[in-house]
């Protein structure tokens, strides 16, 4: 019950900031008035303090048939949402019409115990003229609980582990239906609630409207606080409340009560006997769940068959402890049960989010090395195949007769063509030719030429050689091979060719220089 709490500084002024109130919501979007109802805070103020907005936003597959409105107190002592029907009847139904025409259910049914005839006169008052429907229902603990009113009012019952969502019904408190009114018509917050305050510790008990926060121990002094007569104090009911240890505990949307009880109210419970295993408490589970079973189950550790029995079903009513010839806490240990099994399911949910980190990030590395293997084997393809298509040009030019021997020919031939007509441009029309010598020739590079002209007979040779042995063996290349053969041919005579050209230039020169 400890915890950090927002601390209020009021200013003194008492007053509202400008309010905003819708005159007529059915001109507004539904998802309009649920953000209304969201922006005002209004949460469930009689269970578990669960969203408005959000529970009236039941998903799509589950239309809601049923709307029923709680008017029947959870516990004995309570009287709050007694006092709110009666003094806030129209409130609570133009609260429940806001709710209806959002649902959009069939059947609206408003449920209140016997035991409270001036709420029913009240609320019989109000609906008249509507198809709202005013259900009176036996006084018997608990059944103000959710899912017993649903049996109750509907002969249906909420499966196990579900919600009454699941059956097409919705559950809303009487204290609800006023906020959700103030938040629509008059444009204000839940800012607070009806606390009742009872229990021989006052003197002076009653029903006060407690604004959020409010320190209990105020309201303990407005209704008459008697220390010495106190035994305990009790937040909630004598059977599921809990035992404030602080008066500084302030009034939250879900503080319905606060008991003073004295010794004979609430006496301090008898030790713990050994269960005897009478039967009393299945007799009085309003669950029809084992809690003898669920006790040993609970006491050994043995959660999960604890679960398998249905645990979370238990409503924590209190009737199996209170019951119990043996002064077992029953109701403690599920509650235990139930926390050590919620630590369980958050520690696995965190190991199995590990191991999924873990494991995306092993996929990932192995998917990253595949990849690079990939990228790997595909460069060793990629070389592969360029030394491959290397290989195969180089034969296709061996067999072609297109060697590199045969360009670097041409290029010579093509460089000495070059050097005569640039001898040519150079002895041009002499001006005096007495006095200005004509140009000595370029010599003609003879061993090259020659050397050239011995590797194209030397291929013309192995192109031979292979052209009869292709028709030896009759091979298909022999079409080919001919016209290697006959390209080589060509290229032994222009090698040869130059080499004579070469030779004659070169003896040219050698006589014009004897002559001089």
């Amino acid at each position: 019950m400890e915890d950090w709490c927002i601390v209020l500084k009021p200013d003194g002024e008492d007053q509202w900031l400008p309010l905003e109130p819708v005159r007529d919501y059915k001109k507004l979007e539904r998802d309009q008035v649920l953000e209304l109802i969201r922006e005002a805070g209004v949460s469930g103020m009689g269970g578990a303090g669960f969203p408005t907005n959000v529970k009236l936003r039941p998903p799509r597959d589950r239309k809601v048939q049923t709307l029923i409105l709680n008017g029947a107190e959870c516990e004995p002592y309570i009287t709050a949402d007694d006092m709110t029907m009666r003094e806030r009847a129209d409130e609570v139904i133009a609260g429940l019409k806001v709710m209806s025409w959002i649902l959009r259910p069939e059947r609206c049914v408003i449920g209140i115990e016997d035991n409270k005839p001036e709420a029913i006169q009240a609320m019989g008052k109000a609906i008249k003229g509507t198809q709202i429907e005013l259900a009176v229902i036996p006084t018997k603990y608990p059944s103000g609980g959710e899912k017993q009113l649903i049996q109750i009012l509907t002969g249906m019952e909420v499966p196990s582990g579900g919600i009454p969502a699941d059956i097409g019904v919705m559950c809303q408190n009487v204290g609800t239906a006023v906020a959700v009114s103030r938040a629509v018509f008059e444009g204000k917050p839940l800012i607070s609630r009806i606390v009742t305050m009872t229990g021989e510790g006052v003197s002076d008990p009653g029903n006060f409207e407690a604004l959020l926060g409010t320190p209990v121990q105020s309201l303990l002094t407005q209704a008459g606080f008697d220390a010495d007569r106190t035994n305990r104090l009790v937040s909630g009911g004598p059977m599921m409340g809990f035992t404030l240890n602080s008066l500084e505990v302030p009034i939250t949307k879900t503080s319905n009560c606060v008991i003073a009880a004295s010794e004979r109210e609430l006496p301090t419970p008898a030790p713990e006997q050994p269960c005897i295993r009478c039967g009393q408490c299945a007799d009085a589970c309003p669950m029809e769940l084992l809690p003898q079973q669920l006790f040993w189950y609970s006491k050994a550790g043995e959660f999960d068959k604890a679960e398998h029995l249905n645990l979370f079903d238990c409503i924590e009513c209190g009737a199996c402890s209170y019951v119990c010839p043996s002064s077992i806490p029953l109701v403690q240990y599920y509650r235990h049960a139930k926390g050590e099994i919620r630590v369980q399911r958050a520690e696995q949910l965190k190991a199995d989010r590990a191991r999924e980190r873990f494991e995306a990030r092993q996929a990932r590395l192995e998917r990253e090395q595949e990849e690079k293997e990939l990228r790997r084997k595909e460069r060793a393809k990629a070389a592969a195949e360029a030394q491959a298509r290397k290989k195969a040009e180089a034969e296709q030019a061996e067999a072609d007769g297109t060697a590199t021997d045969e360009r670097a020919a041409k290029a010579a031939l093509v460089e000495q063509a070059l050097a005569r007509k640039k001898a040519k441009a150079e002895q041009g029309p002499a001006t005096d030719s007495d006095s200005q010598p004509a140009p000595e020739p370029p010599r003609p590079d003879l061993e090259a030429l020659e050397k050239q002209l011995t590797q194209a007979r030397s291929k013309l040779e192995t192109m031979q050689g292979m052209l009869e042995e292709a028709k030896a063996q009759q091979a298909d290349n022999v079409d080919k091979l001919e016209r290697a053969v006959a390209k080589n041919h060509d290229r032994v005579k222009r090698a040869e060719e130059a080499l004579t050209e070469a030779r004659q230039l070169l003896a040219n020169a050698t006589e014009s220089q004897s002559t001089e």
